[in-house]
């Protein structure tokens, strides 16, 4: 199978860590090189042992997956595995770049091995819940593609229109997904004040007073200018 892929697994339950530990060091091909309780201590895991698959849990105390997702994802592929179903969840994991989505019993140790393999290759997976799930949202927007390229080209001309630096950029992302600064703090390694500091500055950069009047800003439902938030 040539060089072993490395797996990083996050879940805030120990014992589905440790079974996850057990299923997937039985390949031969296969090793976990560390374990995460939550997305805090996933993205500083990440960092340190450069896993080549990361398993994501959806709820984990603190920093959550979907929280933490954005910034693994720079990182390595990252395969949800989680006992979430709901399908906003799976589509919105996949619009900040899962490349696969497991729901636990839906799977057995061979298809977790080769779920783990096809996404370290590029290639998605799904299990069946997650996958009618996206069939539905397929089914029930017309444009799919032209709604996530819409998606990237408002970040792009986020950037250039306010010209944030890349840790702003970062903290406005975090900002916009609902995190606290204590959760902010965490998750970037700084310290509360300096969260502060970028957010006055992000604030002063988009002409906003408030949290929701800048992420509305960002997320390109109001702009500078235009009344209402659309």
């Amino acid at each position: 199978m040539g060089a072993s892929t490395r797996v990083l697994i996050a879940d805030a339950n120990p014992v589905v860590r440790a079974g996850l530990a057990t299923l997937l060091t039985a390949a031969p091909d296969i090793e976990v090189t560390a374990s995460a309780s939550d997305g805090r201590e996933a993205l500083h895991l990440t960092r340190l042992h450069a896993p080549d698959v990361i398993l994501l849990d959806v709820r984990m105390p603190g920093v959550d997956g979907i929280s933490a997702l954005p910034h693994l994802v720079q990182l390595a592929p990252v395969l949800m595995l989680t006992y979430s179903q709901e399908a906003e969840v799976v589509r919105e994991t996949l619009l900040l770049g899962a490349g696969g989505y497991l729901v636990h019993g839906e799977f057995t140790s061979d298809q977790l091995v080769t779920a783990v393999r096809d996404v370290r290759a590029g290639r998605a997976h799904f299990s069946p819940t997650a996958a009618s799930a996206v069939l539905a949202a397929l089914r029930t927007s017309s444009h799919p593609q032209r709604t996530v390229a819409q998606s990237v080209e408002c970040h792009r001309l986020n950037r250039l229109e306010f010209r944030l630096s890349s840790r702003e950029e970062e903290v406005m992302d975090l900002i916009a997904s609902g995190m606290s600064n204590q959760q902010i703090a965490a998750t970037c390694f700084i310290s509360e004040k300096t969260v502060k500091n970028h957010i006055n500055r992000i604030f002063a950069k988009l002409r906003s007073a408030t949290r929701s009047e800048a992420i509305a800003r960002w997320l390109g439902t109001a702009r500078p200018g235009v009344a209402g938030h659309g």
